[in-house]
């Protein structure tokens, strides 16, 4: 998985959901584990990389879901990517955000590279994209 979804040197170029905006991703080793770096303009964000097989497996079990993308200060939609990105029910038992201050966005920016990765389905309306597994 870490040459398809790029490297520091060579990130994968995304758009959001709405294909409104434009950011990179790509895989990094911090404190001995690998995790996701997306950046957004001057905006760093961390994920850990188990959320890609994670995710994948839930939507799997559950079918189609509103990504719901929201920052960390602001609570999720019930029922949403977002809400599950950061549920004490979901395998890592909370945020797969790491960067505190930074761990939203969730159902943002990972939904994107799913799709790229040949994982899901995903919409791409102005608001309340949806997304589900392959």
């Amino acid at each position: 998985m870490k040459n398809q979804v790029g490297t520091k040197e060579n990130p994968m170029a995304l758009q959001t959901p709405p294909l409104t905006s434009s950011y990179t991703i790509h895989v990094a080793e911090k404190d001995g584990k690998e995790i996701l770096v997306c950046t957004v303009g001057s905006t760093v964000l961390h994920y850990d990389i188990r959320c890609i097989n994670d995710l994948h497996e839930m939507l799997k079990q559950h079918g189609g879901m509103e990504l719901g993308s929201a920052d960390e200060q602001k609570p999720a939609k019930e029922g949403t990517v977002e809400a599950w990105g950061r549920s004490e029910s979901n395998p890592v038992g909370g945020w797969y955000g790491l960067k505190k201050g930074f761990r939203g966005r969730f159902g943002m920016y990972v939904p994107p590279l799913m799709e790229a990765l040949g994982l899901v389905e995903l919409e791409h309306n102005p608001k309340n994209n949806r997304m589900r597994a392959k």
